[in-house]
């Protein structure tokens, strides 16, 4: 299963590091010099939860970012979830 979170759909990007030595030319030197490049990948924090949601009634489990968990408890699980898509409103008996 990938690393990514269902509810705002982040996922793992990649990025580099550079690797740099000397001293700066503000601080007397001769400047800093690139002395490497490496690829590295930078991972979204995803958590698995259970969460309550009141409106339909049950638990709904999901693989959210911890971003998405301050989402949800910022405007709620239902809008959030049903926004992603992830639930539906339940139907009235009528």
């Amino acid at each position: 299963m990938s690393r990514t979170c269902e509810v705002t759909g982040r996922g793992t990007t990649v990025g580099g590091n550079i690797a740099r030595r000397g001293l700066a030319k503000a601080k007397g030197g001769v400047g800093r010099r690139t002395t490497g490049r490496s690829k590295r990948k930078f991972k979204v924090n995803v958590q698995k939860k259970r969460i309550w949601v009141p409106e339909i009634g049950e638990y709904v489990t999901v693989r959210l970012s911890t971003r998405a968990l301050r989402t949800i408890s910022k405007n709620g699980a239902f809008p959030t979830l049903l926004k992603a898509g992830l639930i539906r409103p339940k139907k009235s008996a009528s």
